[in-house]
């Protein structure tokens, strides 16, 4: 048999353009410079930076872009959002820090979840309110990593944060002088095992379990909720029992004790005005709202805003985990928009509503004319 030869030309190695392919050129010809890669098929993915091509799961280039119109509204909504909350947090942090009858031990979670979620804005907003108006996300890849960081520990350390309140409210209530009085000691205790513990977790992904990765709007970063290896699903399936499934069913049952709690102190207490002749052992109350039906509005206001912040969230994640052909670029934004609405919410439900807080408010006002009009914004969202 002949043996056949091939001539093989000493061709040069021209550029290999690619997602995770390098750029390189051996041929004794100066380097082309090259611009840079798009993939011209009008996907949302085609405006992405280039050192965050391997960050993109290939299912996000089906995608056309979101129309303009949405990316600005989302953007407007973030910047106003923002600042709404930057403030409000950073005023709540102010007061119960500076105000010497409002440093209780109680009070102190109440700081912690000002300061998660004023953590949560200040990290997150510029960024996204930026990227939003860029339709891409512009920072790069390790921004994009801390992005998705910050948002996740700041997010976690302001569930639990609510979950503690929910607990010392059930604590001081239902269990009343048989519970044990919560200490500074014990506060800082518990505040440091759930930040630290958030802190951990948060971490995780930043060293092989699971991702931070933009998300499919490719304005926010946050886990890989989409990726169809087990090793990363299990992360978001834990992370969905520790931060959604078991902060609102500890959110839930406490609420619901306190509300039967105080239902059956009220029933009490008018059974005993009945046998006294009298309409109310309360001095100068009206009989119009009673305190349990108050009560139970708060505490159904409380629990209906945290599911409404962090239900959609926790729907995309697993909508994208288990049915992802069902998910669109449009609909991931909107889960990222509705959890910052808990931090804008939360100063004004923990915080402004307490009536120690806005006395301390109103008497902080001093006569700093640009004080004052930042705190006469602050005051109208809370009863007087």
């Amino acid at each position: 048999m002949e043996t056949q030869q091939v001539m093989l030309w000493n061709l040069p190695e021209f550029p290999i353009i690619g997602p995770t392919a390098p750029v390189y050129n051996k041929s004794p010809l100066p380097p082309l410079e090259l611009p840079p890669m798009r993939f011209a098929n009008n996907s949302i993915v085609d405006n992405v930076p280039g050192d965050m091509w391997d960050m993109v799961d290939p299912f996000w280039y089906q995608f056309p872009p979101i129309p303009s119109i949405f990316n600005d509204i989302i953007g407007l909504l973030t910047l106003v959002l923002g600042i709404i909350s930057v403030v409000g947090n950073s005023v709540v942090m102010y007061v119960f820090l500076c105000t010497r009858n409002l440093r209780t031990p109680s009070n102190m979670i109440i700081v912690n979840l000002a300061f998660s979620d004023f953590l949560m804005m200040a990290s997150m907003f510029p960024f996204m309110a930026i990227s939003c108006f860029y339709e891409t996300w512009v920072f790069g890849s390790l921004m994009c990593e801390l992005h998705g960081f910050f948002g996740a520990w700041s997010g976690c350390m302001s569930i639990w944060s609510m979950t503690l309140i929910a607990i010392d409210r059930f604590n001081v209530i239902v269990r009343g002088i048989g519970a044990k009085p919560l200490t500074f000691k014990k506060v800082y205790t518990m505040i440091a095992a759930i930040d630290g513990f958030a802190l951990f977790w948060s971490l995780l992904p930043m060293f092989g379990w699971n991702k931070y990765v933009p998300e499919g709007n490719m304005m926010v970063c946050g886990g890989d909720s989409i990726s169809e290896d087990w090793h990363s699903r299990s992360f978001l399936l834990t992370t969905f029992v520790y931060a959604y499934c078991t902060p609102l069913l500890t959110i839930v049952f406490c609420y619901s004790f306190i509300v039967k709690a105080v239902a059956a102190h009220e029933r009490s207490m008018r059974e005993q005005a009945q046998k006294m002749n009298v309409q109310s052992l309360r001095s100068g109350e009206g009989n119009k709202t009673s305190v349990e039906v108050r009560l139970a509005k708060v505490a159904m206001m409380t629990i209906t805003l945290w599911f409404l912040a962090w239900t959609p969230y926790a729907v995309i994640n697993f909508v994208g985990m288990f049915a992802r052909h069902l998910i669109t670029p449009f609909w991931t934004m909107w889960g990222s928009v509705f959890a910052k609405f808990a931090a804008v919410y939360n100063p004004i439900v923990y915080g402004i509503s307490h009536p120690r807080y806005r006395a301390a408010l109103r008497l902080s006002k001093g006569t700093n004319p640009t004080k004052k009009a930042l705190l006469d914004l602050l005051l109208p969202f809370s009863r007087p």
